[in-house]
């Protein structure tokens, strides 16, 4: 068999050809995982027009065998440069047991040479069938080069399956920032200084807990609040797991961080069906796998201002490199990198970014034992450094409950009558208030500022007290949230005290912050000043009721990248001077009211999946359920905030990571 080209097929091989080199070019310009992916789909597709070429014509096509050797190699010189670990791709498992500081060349980022070998080593099947296949057709070799051929179709799938994924985020870096703000942190605080205990629930509906009429009892949550204070109104800033994260750690909209989506394992495996390993680079952008390591997270201050830290239970955040927790300013992390629903799913021991299976690999089948596990490790750390330590400590708790699939002690199984949900977050109550008993037995209950809130509402069941809508929704039964906060030290607020006034997650990172005295030089509520941070503090809202979310600061709802709804407080003043003839009781009995506003809303009834909600305003004062809309009542109201939701996404878009 001879190598030549067929005039009347000289076309579209080089058309191939072509779209092989072009491919490659993009790939090492625009640096996305997407368009690496797109690269070895082509390869594929390529490997079997060679195949086909061979069995139907007897030739190998030069064009289409040389764009194929230089689409690969832009794959292996794109993730040799930016790659973001070793370089040995579906070989680095999660799955078998091991910890990154034993196995840094599979789990470490590597170095030029590591990921060099470890990309040749993935592809070195295909580039050897390449050559060969040359060579075969080169010396009349048919049968020969009609196997190789076929192999080479076999291995580019295989190498779409193992190849390395990781790469570092290609979007604008704020590491000058990120430690010029951390060294200018004041470190002086000292054992005097309050404790912070943030709790955060996975999926806890605005009714879950009996404070807000749940049919089942959580008095040791409902505690916090009667003995500290509630916000009625309380957003977490995304109706799903990890924005919503993002959001408390950051202070900040998970839009600015390539953040607006489930976070999925980059555990790379040769499963055919780990399509995880895909997602996040395409979902967020950017090649981000996880809450970018530029972010400031309320950890990293607290740390920086002499604070231990501890996060223990569910991370969801990145499960490598700079995505790490105890790369994002955690000193100790216990818990699972992964949510309760994927594969993998375990529980590790973490600290300096280095971390170990505990209970083995299949805690995916039984996930009983979870909130004892998770109780133990925070109250023995928590313990340790109250006796050995003269730091205050920050411990951010998340529970993975009651995500789905549920799971129940034994203790506790059949506790309410209720089901599984119900007789979950009862052991979670349970043990917190088992907790709380050995904070009060260290002497540390009164000083420790307890925050107890959810990431977003509930999903398959639970109780939103009926709101409207639920989990992955902009309606208030996705978003709102119960909050309760307690500070016996603090002289803050009243205890029992109530406020209907609004507040959101990102609004956490600047409280905190303020209740704690952070100071940069002396200088109080020291925040970082190179990016935009969306929150603002809740202490108006404690300490005169004050509303923090108008017009010019409102409560953002979003959903992939795209802003749903906003929501803000008005003057009753200011909305009788624009309509004097309005004498309604919600004008009539409030000082000011909430509105909310929707673009463009999915209908969250299913059996009118097809309708949509468009120009939708709220009096969420008093119409929580969102059951009526007053746009035709309030029209100047609906295009001022239809306009406001304008001016924010073009901003959004024109600063994506809000760098100032």
């Amino acid at each position: 068999m001879k190598i030549q080209l067929d005039k009347s097929l000289k076309k579209f091989p080089v058309f191939i050809g072509a779209i092989g080199i072009i491919l490659s070019l993009a790939l090492l310009i625009l640096r996305l995982n997407l368009v690496a992916i797109v690269n070895a789909a082509y390869l594929m597709i390529t490997a079997l027009l060679i195949f086909l070429g061979v069995i139907a014509k007897k030739k190998v096509f030069v064009p289409m065998l040389t764009g194929y050797g230089i689409s690969l190699l832009g794959i292996i010189t794109y993730f040799v440069i930016w790659g973001a670990d070793a370089g040995f791709g579906a070989f680095t498992s999660g799955l078998k047991g091991f910890s990154s500081s034993a196995h840094t060349l599979l789990t470490g980022e590597g170095s030029f040479l590591t990921r060099l070998g470890g990309n040749l080593l993935l592809a070195l099947p295909v580039i050897l069938l390449g050559v060969l296949i040359f060579l075969l057709a080169k010396n009349g070799k048919k049968i020969l080069t009609g196997l190789s051929s076929f192999l080479l179709v076999i291995f580019s799938v295989v190498f779409l399956l193992t190849m390395n994924l990781r790469s570092e985020p290609n979007t604008e870096r704020m590491w000058d920032g990120h430690e010029d703000y951390l060294k200018g942190v004041d470190k002086n605080k000292t054992k005097d200084s309050p404790n912070v205990l943030f709790v955060l629930m996975d999926d806890l509906g605005y009714g879950d807990i009996s404070l807000n009429g749940a049919l089942y009892d959580t008095p040791n949550i409902d505690s916090i609040g009667e003995e500290g204070a509630e916000l009625t109104n309380f957003y977490s800033s995304y109706s799903v797991c990890s924005p919503a994260r993002f959001a408390a750690l950051t202070g900040r909209y998970p839009y600015r961080g390539h953040a607006d989506n489930v976070i999925y394992p980059t555990v790379n495996t040769i499963s055919p069906f780990a399509a995880t390993r895909l997602f996040n680079s395409i979902e967020m952008g950017a090649n981000a796998d996880g809450m970018l390591g530029d972010e400031i997270t309320i950890a990293e201050t607290f740390r920086a201002a002499g604070y231990t830290t501890g996060a223990f239970g569910k991370w969801h955040l990145g499960d490598y490199g700079e995505y790490l927790p105890t790369n994002q300013g955690f000193d100790y992390f216990y818990g699972s990198h992964h949510v309760n629903d994927m594969t993998p799913f375990y529980h590790v021991t973490e600290e300096n970014g280095e971390w170990e299976i505990i209970h083995g690999t299949d805690e995916l089948k039984d996930q009983k034992d979870a909130t004892k596990f998770i109780h133990e490790e925070i109250t023995e750390w928590i313990t340790d450094k109250v006796t050995n330590s003269d730091e205050p400590f920050f411990a951010y708790y998340a529970s993975p409950w009651p995500h789905a699939p549920l799971f129940v002690g034994d203790e506790f199984k059949g506790e309410t009558g209720m089901g599984t949900y119900a007789d979950c977050v009862t052991e979670f109550d349970y043990y917190l208030g088992e907790l709380f008993s050995t904070l009060e037995e260290l002497g540390e209950l009164d000083n420790t500022i307890i925050i107890f809130t959810s990431d977003n509402g509930p999903a398959l069941q639970g109780s939103t007290n009926e709101l409207r809508g639920g989990k992955y929704l902009a309606y208030e039964g996705g978003q709102k949230v119960p909050f309760l906060i307690r500070w016996d030290n603090g002289n803050i607020f009243q205890k029992g005290s109530s406020f209907d006034e609004s507040a959101t997650v990102v609004d956490l990172f600047p409280t905190l912050v303020e209740m704690c005295g952070i100071t940069n030089g002396g200088k109080e509520n020291y925040m970082p000043t190179d990016r935009e941070i969306d929150g603002t503090s809740m202490l108006p809202i404690f300490e005169n009721g004050t509303p923090i979310h108008t017009k010019d600061n409102p409560i953002l709802h979003m959903k992939r990248e795209k802003l749903k709804s906003i929501q803000y407080a008005v003057e009753t003043e200011e909305v009788l001077s624009e309509y004097p003839d309005y004498d309604f009781d919600v004008l009539k009995n409030n000082d000011y009211v909430q509105f909310k506003y929707f673009q463009n809303i999915q209908n969250d009834n299913s059996a009118f999946f097809d309708k949509f909600r468009k120009n939708w305003l709220h009096i969420l004062t008093d119409d929580s359920g969102e059951n009526y809309n007053r746009q035709e009542v309030y029209p100047t109201i609906a295009e001022e905030m239809n306009k406001k939701m304008d001016e924010i996404m073009s901003h959004f878009k024109s600063n994506r990571r809000g760098i100032k």
